[in-house]
């Protein structure tokens, strides 16, 4: 499912305009994306949780000409599925 599908089927869930589904959508996003710059976790009781792990740097290879370079640190985001979410799948 995209981006497409997922507003399309809000939209028809909650009775209102794909315009209207759209905006919700991408409110939502740009709330956990906020929350998540913030370094703040965000906990989605029976679905999951959105939070930030930190990627010490490392040294690797370059498979092409076997040359070690350095991969620096970074911040990587993580999603832990809740058990609501497991349940329904299962």
């Amino acid at each position: 499912m995209n981006k497409n599908e997922l507003v399309a089927a809000v939209a028809e869930e909650a009775g209102i305009t794909k315009a209207d589904a759209g905006n919700a959508i991408d409110a939502v996003f740009n709330a956990i994306e906020g929350a998540l710059k913030k370094g703040d976790d965000v906990r989605i009781v029976g679905f999951g949780t959105f939070a930030v792990a930190s990627r010490a740097a490392t040294t690797g290879r370059n498979p092409r000409t076997g040359e070690t370079i350095q991969i620096k640190a970074s911040k990587q985001p993580k999603f832990k599925a809740g058990k609501g979410l497991k349940d329904a799948l299962n």
